[in-house]
């Protein structure tokens, strides 16, 4: 999981640091935030402590109406070890004694002029993004028709190739060798490549090539939500490769289980055709149709009106 700090908020975000600038190397690990107006009321039981704690309008009007003392004693409780930030927002003027707490503990008060519910989306968001479950994946992940497809297979199979002659009849490439995947939500995986070999795809025999300064900004993308898993293995004539397209495989990565299709490899295969109707035939299975469930039932039909005609 990639380390979140205040600094990095303060940069991202434009905000202006109030005080305790000494806490802005401090880590944020949860990605909730916390409007504390429970809180700022007296009641402390169940404080998520280790999320940003964001002020708006109502939780300030609300300080005005403590008494000083009180106002300081609530502060300082808000403003604990674990406590990354404060975020203020609408640009509103920082209460002295949170200042003071803020000083005396070095948890950072930033300022926003962005509206509470605006800021909270955006943080939300940005903080999904950045501290979600990551892994790495030996593969190539390529858009073709809207679809992110992951290319899985030993290492020599062909992949980068594949992903080559796909990039020259117009679909764009995402990452090749190392696929870093984040699971930004439930079931939604973003494959995107290392900032090393960003849009580099090596080609054996070649060598390394610049897909970008090739074929253009319209052949790569920085990032796709992946969709689909193909897997190319060599031809095994021993084993029994699927023929309809009725037992649907899946590749578990994380915590989401995708379709898995297995293509064999040999010599007069055509494997970027065949990736291309992989994706637009995943297209129609979404809308609803799937051609071998059709031919089945097709099938099935023509079996039963044929033994009813002998029957007769």
């Amino acid at each position: 999981m990639e380390t979140v700090r205040v600094q990095d908020l303060v940069k991202d975000f434009q905000l202006k640091v109030v005080s305790g600038a000494r806490g802005v190397k401090r880590t944020i690990e949860t990605m909730d935030i916390c409007r504390p107006g429970l809180e700022m009321a007296g009641y402390f039981t169940y404080y998520p402590a280790d999320r940003v704690q964001l002020l708006g309008r109502t939780e300030l009007t609300f300080a005005e109406q403590l008494d000083s003392a009180t106002r300081l004693e609530r502060f300082r409780r808000l403003c604990t070890e674990k406590t990354p930030c404060i975020c203020i927002t609408r640009g509103q003027e920082v209460p002295p004694e949170l200042i003071q707490a803020s000083e005396e503990t070095g948890v950072p008060v930033l300022l926003s002029p962005l509206p509470t519910t605006k800021l909270a989306s955006k943080l939300s968001h940005y903080l999904e993004n950045r501290l979600a479950p990551r892994t790495t994946i030996h593969g190539v992940l390529v858009d073709v028709y809207g679809i992110g497809i992951l290319l899985v297979g030993a290492s020599g199979i062909g992949k980068s190739e594949t992903a080559l002659e796909l990039v020259k009849r117009g679909h764009r490439l995402v990452a090749d060798d190392a696929v870093e995947i984040r699971q930004t939500q439930e079931n939604v995986l973003i494959g995107s490549a290392p900032e090393l070999i960003q849009h580099l795809l090596e080609i054996r025999g070649l060598g390394i090539i610049n897909i970008m300064t090739l074929f253009g900004a319209g052949a790569v993308r920085n990032y796709k939500r992946i969709s689909l898993v193909v897997e190319l293995e060599a031809w095994d004539p021993s084993k029994q490769y699927e023929r309809l397209g009725l037992d649907e495989k899946t590749m578990k990565i994380m915590d989401t289980e995708l379709p898995l299709i297995t293509i064999p490899v040999r010599p007069g295969r055509n494997l970027a055709v065949i990736i291309e109707v992989a994706a637009m035939n995943y297209r129609l299975k979404r809308m609803g149709y799937n051609a071998a469930v059709h031919f089945s039932k097709r099938l099935t039909d023509t079996i039963e009106e044929a033994s009813v005609e002998d029957l007769l």
